[in-house]
């Protein structure tokens, strides 16, 4: 998967978010909103559907929040996706074109339930923690399993949230920071190629959208 393709694409379609919502009234920034719940998920499911990527990563998201008040948000995260690479990779040596040879012989689908957190410090920022179990299964070249284990990743965001439509809408492009602190059995084959790399990913980007709304 081209990650700086993915990243390129789900910035064209935040901006088109943002110059459609122009002449539409938009709630300013420093008004806390009165909407309880949301629904959402993120704009890096574009990378789907670049053309004629050997490793679309097949991803799908869904996020689920509830505000206990305004500057204290709790969400639920489904997620699922598909790589055949070190997480740990950074981005010089994932843009490279030659980094097939750092990559797993097969890939990895995985299955992730996640709890985070978001305080909002003033106005629109916050930083928030995301706790992410995920289950992960590990299939060989011709898609055939071989092993199953589970992982646990952290994430720690800075981001900022921008409304739109009378608070009813709303995005958050965000930068991250994630690690695994756990990790279990890994096959052999995989874990060789995990070994030099380290067991964090910095500079993560995240543009999640989002739906308001009160029962």
């Amino acid at each position: 998967m081209n990650l700086s393709k993915i990243i390129f694409l789900s910035l064209v379609a935040s901006a088109s978010v943002y110059s459609q919502s122009v002449e539409a009234e938009r709630v300013p920034a420093s008004k806390e909103t009165s909407y309880r719940y949301f629904v959402g998920s993120t704009l890096l499911m574009l990378g789907n559907f670049i053309p004629d990527d050997p490793n679309r990563p097949d991803f799908a998201q869904i996020n689920f929040g509830y505000r206990i008040t305004p500057k204290h948000v709790f969400f639920l995260e489904l997620k699922t996706s598909k790589f055949n690479w070190p997480l740990g990779m950074p981005w010089p040596e994932l843009a490279d074109e030659q980094r097939q040879q750092h990559n797993f012989p097969g890939y990895v689908r995985q299955y992730i339930v996640g709890i985070a957190y978001n305080y909002f410090w003033w106005k629109g920022l916050y930083t928030g923690v995301h706790a992410m179990h995920a289950y992960q299964v590990y299939n060989n070249e011709d898609s055939t399993q071989i092993a199953t284990g589970y992982s646990l990743f952290l994430t720690y965001r800075l981001g900022y949230q921008f409304r739109f439509f009378d608070d009813l809408f709303f995005i958050e492009p965000s930068i991250g920071l994630t690690h695994w602190p756990i990790k279990t059995n890994t096959p052999e084959s995989f874990e060789q190629k995990e070994a030099i790399w380290p067991k964090y990913f910095v500079f993560e980007p995240g543009l999640h959208f989002g739906f308001n709304f009160n029962l």
